[in-house]
């Protein structure tokens, strides 16, 4: 049964620079890259080599802990260079592209009448596996494992993130074809939550529609799984992008993975805050080219909150459908806090005025606005934090690695995402992101 969702708690952060809700195509890249390090956990094990060609779609490495998990190129051309760091670990796996692509082809298939072992195995030969993780740990799915459900999250909440209804609005085939793969991946539900106004979403049987309102966090997967059906110790579920339905519901429709994606391109960094359709891994100049002012902004692959900073040689991330530019913040104002800002955003009220005008965007840039310090117990985390779970004391037991303590406040529950917000109105200007992570790995370490 369909559950609506409100959520109180949280923060929405009202940022300039707005994509305009028009498309443009850049200019196809030169270079590609496959990072490693997008997938979390993952072991990497090549199988081409430094100047092989190789087709769109076609393997280039696989997981150590999972063979049967597949990463493929996006696009055709030649295996230009494996760049690695310490130990050799690889970095960047970089493709030559070709002036156009010479794609693998798969069958054509109707999901509806293959059995759940069929769209697994299409799954993971086409390399659509990846888009699917799991919880407990945030990490690609264990392709051996049966979830109790499947959470689709249908709501873009982070801070400027692509609008769903204009990015999907003539994927409703895809769509559909997707969702049908999923529901015969599970036992349980495939749960899908939505804006209480979307149109994007086909009706599709055994899939249960949830509509959703409230603040960010209310569009991370967390957030609904908390509220619609929460993770106990031993279960598993599987979670999935809304876009990334599409793409995998374009190989059963057309026979062949689809690695072009509709980029957000957001803040005020960007001259026409704007669409693009790139390809997966696309260097980044050529998918800001033309576009981001000169001055000093940061590009981010990703939004403000949880995405990652990358330089114009760098590349597109795999899970990233938005790009974000906003001015570094390499200037400090004089005397800090201790002058009246009005101009300035602060979930506070000390020397602001933000709080008067809830409604107004603002142009942030990337200062901190202080120092790392020891943890300052404020008891402002929980009025942005809406799942049932202690943060701060959370992140002290990550912190002493108390296991016993780590599992009684809810680490299975989590992904570093969730504790974006905290981080942000952390006055002791902790990276609660990182920290978490570390308590997740951990956990895999220690528990499995």
């Amino acid at each position: 049964m369909s559950k609506d969702i409100r959520i109180k708690k949280g923060l929405d952060l009202k940022l300039k620079g707005e994509a305009d809700q028009n498309v443009t195509t850049v200019t196809r890249s030169k270079v590609y890259a496959i990072k490693p390090s997008n997938f979390h956990g993952v072991k990497p094990k090549m199988v081409v080599k430094e100047g092989a060609t190789v087709k769109a779609g076609e393997i280039v490495f696989y997981s150590k802990n999972d063979e049967a998990v597949k990463f493929v190129s996006p696009v055709s051309g030649t295996i230009q260079e494996i760049v690695r760091g310490e130990k050799r670990v690889i970095l960047e796996i970089r493709i030559a592209a070709d002036a156009q692509d010479v794609t693998v082809e798969h069958s054509k298939k109707n999901p509806k009448d293959l059995a759940a072992n069929e769209v697994k195995e299409l799954l993971l030969a086409s390399g659509c596996w990846p888009f699917i993780k799991q919880r407990p740990y945030d990490v690609i799915a264990n392709s051996a494992d049966t979830p109790k459900a499947i959470f689709v999250s249908g709501i873009n909440s982070a801070p400027l993130e692509g609008d769903l209804n204009f990015t999907l609005a003539d994927k409703k085939e895809a769509l559909e074809a997707g969702l049908i793969a999923l529901t015969k991946l599970t036992s349980g539900n495939v749960h899908v939550t939505v804006g209480s106004n979307d149109s994007f979403l086909p009706s599709v049987d055994g899939v249960t529609t949830h509509k959703a309102s409230g603040k960010h966090p209310v569009g991370l997967v967390s957030t609904q799984i908390a509220a619609i059906d929460p993770l106990n110790k031993g279960e598993k579920v599987w979670t999935i992008q809304m876009e990334d339905v599409a793409a995998i519901g374009e190989l059963f429709v057309n026979g062949k993975m689809n690695f072009e994606r509709t980029v957000a391109l957001t803040g005020t960094g960007f001259d026409k805050p704007s669409y693009v359709k790139v390809i997966s891994g696309a260097q980044m100049s050529d998918v800001v080219a033309g576009n981001l002012q000169d001055g000093n902004f940061r590009i981010i692959s990703g939004n403000v909150l949880t995405g990652d900073k990358v330089s114009k040689d760098g590349f597109l991330g795999f899970y990233n459908h938005q790009v974000t530019a906003i001015p570094e913040g390499d200037d400090y104002d004089f005397f800090g806090w201790n002058l009246p800002r009005p101009k300035k955003f602060s979930f506070y009220r000390a020397g602001m005025f933000s709080f008067l005008t809830p409604n107004k965007k603002y142009d942030l840039n990337t200062n901190t606005n202080g120092e790392h310090r020891g943890f300052v117990l404020t008891g402002e985390y929980e009025k942005v934090f809406p799942l049932d779970i202690y943060p701060m004391q959370l992140l002290k037991a990550i912190l002493v690695k108390d296991i016993d303590q780590m599992e009684a406040l809810g680490i299975y529950e989590v992904a570093p995402e969730d504790f974006a917000l905290t981080e942000f109105i952390d006055v002791s200007k902790q990276d609660h992101q990182r920290i978490v992570r570390q308590g997740l790995d951990l956990m895999i370490k220690e528990v499995g």
